[in-house]
C-alpha cells in the first residue's frame, strides 16, 4: 500500500494552489480530494500534474439543505443527484481519478425503504456511467457521531447495497475512524468487510488527528489488508496536530512490516480495478 494525502484535511492551512506541491514535498504520491469542484476540472488536472501526484478519490458534490450530504438516498432528488456526478464525472475525466465516493445523504426523518429505493435507482444510473467512464463507486458508512442522520452508519448496510447490485465497479470504502467511532472491532470488521473492499482510509479516533497504532486493533486490522486482498491506497483523512510532514512518524509501524510500499508508483487504474474485481 501507500499513502494517499487528503489534501482536504492535512493542507488546511495553506491556499489550494500551495497543497498539491507540498504534499508532494512531504513525499506522497497519492491525493484525495473532498469536493473538487472550487475550481474547473482543468485547473486541478494542471495543478495534480505539476506536483506529480495521482488523484486517488472525491467526493460526488453536496448541497444546501436536504443535499448537505449528498443526494444519492434523497428522495425526489433524482436530478440533483444526476447533476452531482456529471460533476464528479468531470473531475475524474480531466484527472484521470478512477474512485468516486457517491455520498448517500442525510435522511433523518424520511421514510427509509424510499430512501433506499431512491439509491438503488441512482446507483443503476451511476454504474452505467461508471462503467463507460472506466470508474469504481465506493459506498461509505459515516458513524453517528459526526454525521447523524447519514444514511448508513454500519460497513455491513453499505454491503447490503452492493450485494443487491454485486457489481464489481461498485465497492465499500472502508474508514478505520468511522469503525472505531462506532465502537466497532477493528480487525473482525477488516475481515468481515475485505471480499467488498475498494479504498481504506483512516483518522485517529481522538480528534481526528493521526492515528495511534497502539489503539483500538489499527495496527492488526491495517497489516492484515495485504493478505486479505487489499493493495492500494491508504488515505490519509486527518487533521495533523502540527506540520503534515511533522505527523507522519504514525506509520512508521506499518512500514517496519513492510505493509506501506513506499518505493514503488501506483498504477492507480489497474489497482484499482483489480481490487474492485475480486
Amino acid at each position: 500500500m501507500q499513502l494517499s494525502a487528503n489534501l482536504s484535511w492535512l493542507y488546511r492551512h495553506l491556499d489550494w494552489n500551495e497543497r498539491f506541491e507540498a504534499a508532494a514535498a512531504d513525499g506522497f504520491q497519492g491525493a484525495e480530494i473532498l469536493l473538487p469542484y472550487d475550481h474547473s476540472p482543468a485547473w486541478y488536472a494542471s495543478q495534480l500534474q505539476a506536483a506529480k501526484l495521482e488523484l486517488t478519490l472525491i467526493n460526488t458534490p453536496i448541497g444546501e439543505g436536504a443535499g448537505r450530504l449528498g443526494w444519492a438516498a434523497v428522495p425526489n432528488a433524482q436530478p440533483q443527484f444526476h447533476e452531482a456526478f456529471n460533476r464528479a464525472r468531470a473531475v475524474a475525466q480531466a484527472t484521470g481519478c478512477r474512485r468516486i465516493h457517491v455520498m448517500a445523504g442525510y435522511v433523518s426523518g424520511l421514510e427509509q425503504e424510499s430512501c433506499l429505493t431512491t439509491l438503488l435507482n441512482n446507483l443503476e444510473h451511476a454504474l452505467a456511467l461508471a462503467e463507460a467512464d472506466d470508474l469504481v463507486l465506493t459506498l461509505e458508512a459515516l458513524n453517528r457521531s459526526d454525521m447523524a442522520g447519514y444514511f448508513y452508519h454500519l460497513p455491513e448496510q453499505a454491503i447490503a447495497v452492493l450485494k443487491h447490485f454485486n457489481a464489481p465497479r461498485l465497492r465499500l470504502q472502508f474508514d478505520y475512524y468511522h469503525c472505531v467511532k462506532e465502537s466497532l472491532d477493528v480487525p473482525a470488521s477488516v475481515a468481515a468487510c475485505a471480499p467488498w473492499i475498494g479504498y481504506v482510509q483512516i483518522a485517529g479516533a481522538d480528534g481526528r488527528y493521526e492515528p495511534d497504532l497502539t489503539q483500538h486493533g489499527l495496527l492488526e486490522g491495517l497489516s492484515a489488508l495485504p493478505t486479505l486482498g487489499y493493495d492500494s491506497w491508504l488515505g490519509c483523512e486527518y487533521q495533523p496536530r502540527g506540520l503534515p510532514s511533522e505527523g507522519l512518524s504514525w506509520c512508521q509501524p506499518l512500514r517496519d512490516r513492510g505493509v506501506l510500499d513506499t518505493a514503488r508508483r501506483h498504477n492507480d487504474a489497474a489497482a484499482s480495478f483489480q481490487t474492485a474485481g475480486r
